[in-house]
């Protein structure tokens, strides 16, 4: 495959605005498209980037087609849908979905656009909108070695630790493993800061000390504070996590696996969403914690 630099990037939301940022630092010839026009021109004048008035518009000419969008039916649509994205490409060219969906979703997709001779390489990420912002995501890729290589200059460019997981779908079922183990360390994380409250420990006490035990994550790091002061500003949302969450049950029913702390932090992540809290920060699980 030849070297890519003209990218087409669509979705440009708390996660894709930066990466599509990083992207054009880098200096690769970018065109986006996003639903909101003004968002996308706004981008574009921000970044020196074009504006495409639909994703087809904007993967003209593009090598590489990088999605970046809530779940399955937005990466369909805006592929496949009318005036998608993939309709614009020329054999050759590779299609990289970034966003999370199911692995039986990615494998349907890699198939469709095969038979337009198209690549595709699922590269879900991790690490919320702070590594976004300065590069230093998680990529755990999927696909055939040859797209993997053919992304990896882009890849960089978002990324600090790149993983080629393995085939299509291995890289969202990594995805949705380590996001489901995250859904369910922050409803512990919930469940203990109620309790320090209850108690009256001082919070600063309670995450210096949890920060040195068998107790210490990413998660406590990123969501204490926000747990304490109920601040649930959104860097990865509750109804994203959630989704994520079913996601990962489900295909690990398929494979025979009974995921029962998913399960139990799938209720918790409904109710919040039910309440009210789904566009908040994932943090606001502790609202149906208690």
């Amino acid at each position: 495959m030849e070297r890519i630099e003209r990218v087409a990037f669509c979705g440009l939301g708390i996660m894709g605005a930066p990466m599509a940022a990083n992207l054009a630092r880098a200096g690769f010839e970018l065109s986006v498209w996003t639903r909101s026009a003004e968002k996308a021109e706004r981008f574009a004048s921000d970044h020196g980037a074009r504006a495409g008035a639909t994703a087809a518009a904007a993967a003209d000419g593009a090598q590489a087609v990088i999605a970046m969008v809530p779940d399955s039916p937005e990466v369909e649509s805006t592929l496949f849908g009318v005036d998608g994205a993939a309709g614009a490409l020329e054999s050759g060219a590779l299609v990289i979905d970034m966003s999370t969906i199911a692995p039986t979703a990615a494998k349907a997709i890699a198939e469709r656009l095969a038979g337009s001779g198209i690549e595709f390489l699922e590269a879900p990420v991790s690490g919320s909108r702070p590594k976004a912002e300065d590069g230093t995501l998680t990529i755990m890729a999927g696909g055939e070695r040859s797209a993997f290589d053919g992304a990896l200059p882009l890849l960089e460019a978002m990324g600090e630790r790149i993983v080629h997981v393995g085939p299509q779908g291995h890289g969202q079922l990594a995805k949705l493993l380590t996001n489901t183990m995250g859904a369910v360390n922050a409803a512990a994380l919930a469940e203990a800061v109620l309790t320090v409250k209850r108690a009256g420990i001082a919070p600063e006490a309670f995450l210096e000390v949890a920060g040195g035990s068998a107790g210490a994550s990413t998660v406590l790091t990123l969501k204490g504070t926000p747990m304490f002061d109920e601040d649930f500003e959104p860097l990865f949302k509750l109804e994203h996590m959630l989704k994520d969450v079913r996601h990962c049950l489900d295909e690990a029913r398929t494979l025979g696996v009974e995921l029962r702390l998913g399960a139990l932090a799938e209720t918790l992540y409904a109710r919040a969403a039910e309440e009210g809290h789904g566009e908040e920060d994932f943090a606001a699980v502790i609202t149906a914690a208690g």
